[in-house]
């Protein structure tokens, strides 16, 4: 029997694991058999790989050919391990030199015409092949502006199968797409302006405050009031993720296929279910190996849930946990997939099923009970991860028709600064702690470290009536260190508590 190997990379979660593509040629009639624990899409790739090698007018193996990928142990998925299975094909009989095998990784999906199709998760799995000592990436052609983040990979992008033969054999004519001269360019996010929101001053300095302390939001209020436009603007607002966040959110878009240009996404991501969303779709989920779900394409971003009584309420309970760990764990048949997932909640509600309880012209149909029951849709401990809480009023005439004579409202780039130094107030002063933002500090640490309140009458008063639980002191210190952040203090007064408490309480 005479083989070969190509090298691929199973990616299991964001962590990537190299595979040994091996075959083997002769001993048996002629056919094709592939091993090692592959999944559907990867076992059809036999079929793929063989029409593909016709198409290009390559000659596949006439006796029996053995496909092993090794470690034959680990689940395998997807169709980008199509490029190495023919590389090792074609260099199991000779049509392409061995040399440069053993250390190139290879990742592309073959199409009958022989080729080189666009996968998922190409730079999760060129990270872990440069940690594993490869030099060498063959990737569609497609994904080179993708590919080319990772620093360290020599890149060889392929637009077919002849593409691949020729590169394999030593020919550098292949040049990058004229559309991938810019690599790394960053890709820009379009969420629009905040000065774009009318009126709503109250709920545009609980987003600044939500922004600066990194803190978990509800919006509440009738239809139309702006809740949805609000929350949409707060990634406008936060600060741009720095080198390696930015490369970890790439990652887990390149898995989830949501970032078709294939750039570094440099802004906080923002994404936004809609209420009909499946537990799987939410968390992540998959038959074998899960996927990436809403909470995980939220790192280090938004998470928006728009008419959050509407959601299932198993679903919301799913988040209870990562919001806590900022990782999402999902055990499968064959695999246990872990996704980070440490984002930012913003929930926006109706004040009742018809949503006009607000209304002041009374319109508002729903009986007390139905109120309560919709309220109650959004569980204990959901509302209790929630730090600022914000009651929108519905718009005035004078503020809709009064918007062309007033002052324009402030910009996004605007607010942004002061959050970005709020943030660097916040940091600076937890510079020897792992945590970097308000809303990280754990409870021991806020009260026996941080220079304690100047006036604390205002949190005994609270204390005393029953306005504030004891777990609600920690969530108003919190609040009260990023005011104080926003003000430009090193201590906070008795005007952050109170204002602390105002945003806290949900019927301010």
């Amino acid at each position: 029997m005479t083989g070969a190997s190509a090298w691929s990379v199973a990616l299991v979660g964001m962590e990537g694991a190299m595979v040994e593509v091996e075959a083997a040629t002769g001993g048996g009639l002629p056919r094709t058999v592939l091993v090692g624990l592959p999944d559907t899409a990867l076992y059809e790739a036999r079929d793929r790989c063989r029409a593909s090698v016709a198409a290009a007018g390559l000659g596949w193996p006439s006796q029996l050919l053995t496909i092993n990928l090794t470690p034959a142990s680990l689940p395998k998925a997807g169709t980008h391990f199509d490029l190495a299975i023919a590389a090792a094909t074609l260099a199991s009989v000779g049509v392409v030199h061995r040399t440069l095998l053993g250390s190139t990784v290879l990742m592309g999906e073959l199409g009958l015409d022989s080729r080189v199709r666009a996968v998922r998760g190409v730079l999760p799995a060129l990270l872990a092949a440069r940690s594993a000592g490869f030099e060498r990436a063959v990737v569609p052609a497609s994904q080179y502006r993708e590919a080319a983040l990772v620093k360290g990979l020599t890149i060889w992008p392929v637009t077919g199968l002849k593409d691949l033969v020729a590169v394999l054999n030593g020919c550098s004519l292949l040049m990058p797409p004229a559309q991938s001269e810019h690599p790394t360019e960053e890709i820009e996010d379009g969420g629009g302006d905040l000065d774009e929101v009318i009126g709503q001053q109250e709920a545009r300095f609980a987003l600044e405050v939500a922004a600066a302390g990194r803190h978990h939001l509800l919006l509440r209020g009738a239809p139309g009031c702006g809740k949805s436009m609000i929350a949409a603007r707060l990634p406008t607002i936060l600060p741009a993720l720095i080198e390696q966040e930015a490369l970890e959110v790439t990652a887990l878009h390149s898995l989830a296929g949501t970032n078709p240009a294939g750039g570094l996404i440099t802004r906080p991501p923002l994404s936004a279910p809609h209420h009909n969303v499946s537990m799987a779709a939410m968390v992540g989920g998959g038959p074998r190996i899960a996927r990436p779900g809403a909470i995980s394409l939220a790192h280090r971003g938004v998470l928006f849930l728009d008419e959050a009584p509407e959601f299932p309420p198993r679903v919301l309970d799913a988040l209870r946990g990562p919001l806590e760990t900022g990782t999402v764990t999902i055990g499968r048949s064959q695999a246990q997939t872990r996704y980070p997932a440490r984002f930012q909640l913003v929930t926006a509600l109706n004040p009742c099923p018809c949503g006009m309880a607000d209304d002041p012209s009374g319109r508002c149909t729903c009986t007390p009970q139905a109120v309560m029951r919709y309220a109650a849709r959004l569980s204990g401990p959901i509302l209790d991860r929630v730090d600022v809480h914000q009651r929108m009023r519905p718009l005035t005439s004078a503020a809709l028709l009064g918007s062309r004579i007033m002052p324009a409202a402030e910009s996004s780039s605007t607010v942004a600064a002061r959050v970005a130094d709020a943030r660097q107030r916040a940091a600076a002063r937890l510079a020897e702690t792992p945590w970097r933002t308000n809303a990280d500090i754990p409870g021991s640490y806020l009260r026996r470290s941080l220079p304690a309140p100047s006036d604390a009458e205002v949190l005994e008063e609270a204390l005393a009536r029953g306005r504030l639980s004891a777990r609600g002191v920690d969530k108003v210190l919190r609040i009260a260190w990023t005011l104080a952040d926003l003000a430009g203090t090193d201590r906070i007064g008795a005007s952050q508590l109170r204002a602390a408490m105002a945003l806290r309480r949900a019927e301010t």
